[in-house]
């Protein structure tokens, strides 16, 4: 049975497992490899075991485990092009590193693999779409509005982690951010918002998507329950019903071994 599995999720780190217990793929390494490893191990499943890591931008939260990946693994790397020279500029992984080309597509006889473009402040940033046998997936964070990519990509797939970042009025009254923070967040390259990701998900649910899992959530300027709420209130307001239409979680911020079965 096919799973998605939420390693780690928030402004501090992000790492999800696709796959069934014992082989999958990852999107992201934003946590430290021991807890990679551990995290895996939860669900009896070895760093080995992984068939290949899909990296969506370079900033820290997304790669932590990237470099010892490379290092103690023989696991494939795939980024965009942009991101990858970026990763290797700011010294994030080696200059020598191999890193595969995100937007040539990956096919594996369990796997296939497409990227999207996001709206962020990185090189390149992107979300997957993933096929597994009859299923589909999408991980989409670290975007400041839908884009038009990203509705035709995810258009369809049964489970989606999608972003749902901040509560506007929180991050607003937040005295521990800067002015120029704020506005990065909120900008088009920043971050996507409770309301912008409850109307992307009645898209989403609309169009066949089962299951929606809200990921990114900033630990400052959000709750899970402050999501969840918003996203459930406005599906509901217009006529859909949480469990006979959709199911609705949000991401553990470190997992404990919970995963949604497809």
């Amino acid at each position: 049975m096919a799973r998605i599995y939420p390693i780690c999720s928030s402004s501090s780190g992000n790492c999800t497992f696709i796959g069934t217990r014992g082989h999958g793929i990852l999107v992201d390494a934003g946590c430290s490899f021991r807890a990679l490893k551990n995290s895996l191990d939860l669900i009896d499943t070895r760093i080995e075991d992984v068939e290949a890591v899909f990296v969506t931008h370079e900033h820290s939260d997304h790669i932590k485990a990237l470099e010892q990946i490379l290092k103690h693994t023989k696991i494939p790397i795939f980024a965009t092009a942009a991101t990858a020279s970026a990763l290797k500029d700011y010294g994030k992984i080696p200059s020598d590193a191999q890193i595969f080309d995100a937007r040539d597509g990956y096919k594996s006889a369990f796997f296939e693999v497409s990227c999207f473009k996001t709206s962020h402040d990185a090189a390149d940033s992107a979300g997957y779409k993933i096929k597994f046998k009859d299923e589909s997936f999408g991980v989409c964070t670290d975007t400041g509005y839908v884009t038009e990519e990203m509705r035709n990509a995810l258009s369809g797939c049964k489970t989606v982690l999608i972003e749902s970042n901040y509560d506007e009025t929180m991050l607003r009254k937040n005295p521990n951010y800067s002015a120029d923070l704020k506005r990065r967040i909120m900008s088009g390259e920043g971050h996507l918002k409770n309301e912008d990701c409850a109307t992307f998900c009645e898209e989403l649910v609309r169009g066949g998507t089962r299951h929606l899992i809200l990921g990114h959530l900033s630990k400052e300027n959000n709750t899970p329950g402050t999501a969840t709420s918003c996203v459930k209130r406005f599906l509901e307001q217009r006529g859909l019903i949480e469990e006979r239409d959709f199911t609705l979680s949000a991401a553990p911020v470190m997992t404990s071994g919970e995963y949604i079965a497809v």
